[in-house]
């Protein structure tokens, strides 16, 4: 069975507001869509901005040893990944989305504002994770209500939000980054403040185009879905949620051990001028940038002539190919002298094609699988298999300093090739839906 790319979400029949706006296109697309689209490019500027700084703010202001400082960023970049669990779960049965992303999003402000003091380092981050928990799950989950279950525009509309997630990393590095390194960490940490504050001004602004997002009674019976989560489909989730999670581990060093690689080791001069740390940040969502299009029409492509990989085909490519982005790394790495800027690039390149295979397409799994009502709660369940992997990867770059590059390079590259095989195995399991 082919399928159209990235996979479609299976969602209740569209409101009366649904259908107004449908009726209405903004390039194309329901004028929802790029509401959430910009609601979240600002949302993960401040994320991806406060990131940015958090290992080098951690290792040379804080002073903690990079062993302490990796554990403290799995523990972070984990429980924003923890939270969403139970925030999907509010959202669904009592807040309704658009008011628990109202509350997360102002909460998640504080804490990067909370950041700009040394003292309220602690505060901030768990500031952060717990707002997150209200946002994250919530505003993707809004997507598929914009559509109706036959409109064909569905099929893209995940990898379009995903361009915006990656607009607001390319960004954030660059400013927030920038701001820090050069002018003080409080200013860095500042701006990451603001750009959240924007985000939630975009989304009280375009109201009018989204739905309701008030919780359903499917939501608070799901017994009464019309598409129960049966356990001949859980099962296999929980198994692509493992293999995720071990994926993730390795993944997510590219903001851990990764920077502190890509500051210890690699000639970040171009033309004599000595770029901030901070800007390597800002390569993987200019990747997202390049190639989005050009995957979108090529699976595009294969769809119509039957050739499209399903799903878990695509993810488990992507991890395999995460694999093989560290091994050049492991290679490159064996010299020990500074390394040209070139290689770090090439990385990126591979990494971020293959990130495209697995992320955004995990995601679109995970949400067409969702019982009608249980949306946001099934999305927070992704992103359950993220808190495991980001709280692994803290574990795994406590061994970068025994390891050494080469050999830790090589076992992200061991973990992300076991990923990919596990997603493989998995893929029977899930036909036809994956």
């Amino acid at each position: 069975m082919s399928h159209s790319a990235p996979p479609s979400v299976v969602s209740p029949a569209p409101s009366a507001s649904s259908a107004a706006t449908n009726a209405r296109n903004w390039f194309g697309q329901p004028p929802g869509l790029t509401v959430l689209f910009l609601t979240e490019t600002w949302e993960r500027f401040s994320f991806y901005g406060m990131s940015a700084l958090l290992i080098y703010y951690m290792t040379k202001q804080l002073q903690f040893t990079q062993a302490d400082a990796s554990l403290i960023y799995g523990l972070y970049s984990g429980g924003v990944f923890l939270t969403p669990i139970l925030g999907g779960f509010i959202a669904d049965r009592w807040l309704g989305k658009r008011r628990a992303i109202l509350i997360g999003g102002t909460l998640m402000a504080l804490g990067h504002f909370a950041l700009a003091w040394e003292s309220q380092f602690y505060t901030g981050l768990g500031l952060i994770c717990l707002g997150n928990g209200l946002f994250l799950p919530n505003l993707p989950s809004q997507i598929g209500d914009l559509y109706g279950e036959d409109d064909p525009r569905r099929g893209g509309a995940y990898n379009v939000y995903y361009v915006g997630v990656n607009l607001g990393g390319l960004l954030a590095p660059l400013v927030c980054g920038t701001l820090g390194e050069v002018y003080g960490w409080h200013y860095g940490f500042g701006a990451a403040g603001i750009g959240m504050c924007l985000g939630l001004a975009v989304y009280v602004l375009g109201q009018k185009h989204l739905p309701s997002g008030r919780p359903t009674k499917q939501a608070a019976n799901p017994v009464k879905s019309s598409q129960p989560l049966t356990a001949s489909a859980f099962v296999p989730l929980l198994l692509v949620g493992v293999a995720v999670m071990l994926f993730r581990s390795a993944y997510a060093q590219s903001g851990n051990t990764v920077a502190i690689w890509a500051d210890q080791s690699v000639d970040l001069q171009v033309l004599g001028f000595q770029l901030p740390a901070t800007w390597v940040q800002s390569l993987n969502p200019l990747c997202v940038f390049m190639f989005t299009p050009f995957l979108i029409g090529y699976w595009r492509r294969s769809a119509q002539r039957g050739r499209e990989p399903a799903p878990l085909t695509k993810m488990a490519l992507g991890a395999a190919g995460v694999g093989l982005a560290y091994l050049l790394l492991a290679g490159v790495a064996l010299g020990g002298a500074k390394v040209p800027g070139a290689w770090l690039v090439l990385f990126f390149v591979l990494y971020t094609l293959a990130e495209l295979y697995i992320l955004p397409v995990g995601l679109g799994l995970f949400a067409r699988m969702a019982p009608r009502g249980m949306g946001a709660t099934v999305i927070a369940a992704w992103f359950l298999a993220a808190f495991a992997g980001n709280l692994l990867s803290g574990v795994v770059g406590r061994l970068w300093e025994p390891l050494g590059p080469p050999g830790f390079f090589a076992l992200l590259a061991g973990i992300a090739g076991l990923a990919a095989l596990g997603l493989w195995l998995v893929r029977p399991l899930l036909r036809p839906a994956a």
